[in-house]
């Protein structure tokens, strides 16, 4: 197999996956896969390898609230098997479990990468972190009146009260000014070209976005 003749559309393989899956409740079915691989003129074959390799995509229903516990060894050590337990028994499921109604599906998952707020989950796309057992029960009530808890203005909650990861003791570190916007960054970052209607090119400051509303720029 000769993978240096890979077309450049191939590396949209990925990406209509994913929207695949968010198109058709959360996971994806052979003719979702298939049809990714006819629109990017791809070997089925080649879909179902990329499907396959990577856990971000989903080839079996989930419930509508998909649960990703974290269990690698931050989160262990600060107590993951406690909220793992803690999730089992309120919603009556196991590890790959999902709830007879169809709104929990729980799974152990390795690092998701927010160790200095163990333990944590990933609930769909949202991080919930710092997790007790109040607060674990207590967000798995607000999911089923379908009252998700708001996400701070970084893009995850911190259930202790956290703004975003400094620890117990508040902000420790880090205490110098910053740097002014831009520093250590390629000049050519700041800015983007823009063709008008008349094909002019002209250079316009790139439009900044806010970790919060990621999901929307990416339209999820």
């Amino acid at each position: 197999m000769h993978f240096f003749n890979l077309r450049p559309n191939f590396s949209g393989c990925i990406p209509l996956l994913d929207l695949a899956q968010r198109q058709n409740d959360n996971f994806l079915t052979l003719n979702a896969m298939n049809k990714v691989a006819e629109l990017l003129e791809m070997a089925p074959m080649r879909v179902y390898e990329v499907a396959t390799f990577y856990t971000m995509f989903n080839r079996e229903k989930v419930g509508k609230y998909f649960i990703q516990l974290c269990g690698t060894t931050p989160c262990m050590i600060c107590g993951s098997e406690e909220i793992k337990a803690t999730i089992e028994d309120h919603l009556g499921i196991s590890n790959n479990e999902t709830t007879a109604d169809g709104l929990f599906t729980l799974r152990e998952v390795e690092c998701l990468g927010a160790c200095s707020n163990a333990p944590m989950v990933q609930l769909n796309d949202d991080f919930f972190e710092n997790l007790t057992p109040e607060t674990t029960r207590a967000l798995l009530d607000a999911c089923k009146e379908g009252k998700m808890p708001q996400l701070t203005k970084w893009g995850s909650l911190p259930m202790n009260g956290q703004l975003s990861c400094e620890g117990p003791m508040g902000k420790t570190s880090l205490n110098n000014p910053p740097h002014a916007p831009g520093f250590g960054m390629r000049d050519d970052m700041d800015t983007m070209k823009v063709t008008d209607e008349d094909g002019k090119t002209t250079e316009e400051a790139r439009p900044k976005i806010e970790p919060v509303t990621v999901k929307t720029h990416m339209m999820y």
